[in-house]
């Protein structure tokens, strides 16, 4: 069977958001320092752990996690658009979330300061901002399969604050036919319902198909679900610690044409 088209996750796959994370954690940890007598490591782990904690007590948890909104992201997106009433309880909440997120951290270490809780609470975000990091084989293998194959973007996430990502690296947007963003559409990957969707936009069958990405439980899950090909993309050598199998697995998006010419043979 021909492939027809490509279907892309943004985040870990083509920007390296966990490394923007880490960078923002590192720099604001690094302010706080400055004021006290503190490990910025230490708060990084303590500020994730209570991030976490507090997104999951909220109501808005379980519809954060069926569109696939993580507490990091809460800690600096502003969830402005979005037609369901969970993103204006969202945009309600996300002041006081990042607000309690960083104090409850330096509580955590024995600091019991909320005016520096607020004014970190400010930095991240801005920290984050400015860290649009793409990988530097994502615009060459996008260039190559530009011309050969439809693109479509499938992303989790809150519509503003993956359209901010976008808009953070302008020329990414125009290699896509269509962008799929879950927090638009109602539903996140794993959900067969926005693969259909994917592939309704795109005009082709499940055979016609691969989703490229970085998550089993989003990514490929959702593709194995209706049959399309997938290629998990596992940068980092993690060991695969659920029974979720991908068709094939790469260590580089550069890894991707290869399989594709020879998927053209089957």
């Amino acid at each position: 069977m021909t492939i027809k088209a490509v279907l892309f996750d943004l985040d870990d796959t083509l920007l390296w958001d966990d490394r923007s994370v880490k960078e923002a954690f590192e720099a604001t940890c690094a302010e706080a320092s400055k004021h006290y007598d503190l490990d910025p490591a230490q708060l990084e782990e303590a500020v994730r752990r209570e991030a976490r904690a507090l997104y999951e007590s909220y109501e808005t948890f379980p519809f954060t996690k069926m569109i696939g909104i993580n507490p990091f992201e809460g800690l600096w997106a502003n969830f402005t658009a979005g037609e369901q009433e969970e993103f204006r309880k969202l945009q309600a909440l996300a002041p006081s979330y990042r607000k309690a997120s960083w104090t409850r951290g330096l509580k955590a270490l024995g600091i019991d300061d909320e005016a520096l809780g607020s004014k970190l609470a400010e930095q991240f975000p801005a920290e984050r901002r400015s860290r649009p990091i793409v990988y530097e084989e994502t615009f060459e293998v996008l260039d190559q399969l530009k011309q050969k194959y439809k693109l479509l973007l499938l992303t989790n996430g809150s519509p503003d604050l993956q359209k901010e990502k976008l808009a953070g690296v302008p020329q990414l947007a125009p290699y896509f036919d269509h962008i799929v963003i879950s927090g638009e559409f109602g539903e996140g990957k794993p959900a067969a319902s926005i693969f259909h969707h994917a592939m309704q936009l795109l005009n082709i069958t499940a055979d016609e198909g691969v989703m490229i990405g970085d998550k089993l439980t989003t990514d490929i899950l959702g593709s194995n679900t209706v049959g399309m090909r997938n290629m998990w993309i596992n940068r980092h050598g993690v060991e695969r610690s659920s029974d979720i199998e991908p068709v094939y697995e790469i260590k580089s998006l550069r890894d991707m044409q290869a399989i594709l010419d020879s998927i053209s043979f089957i």
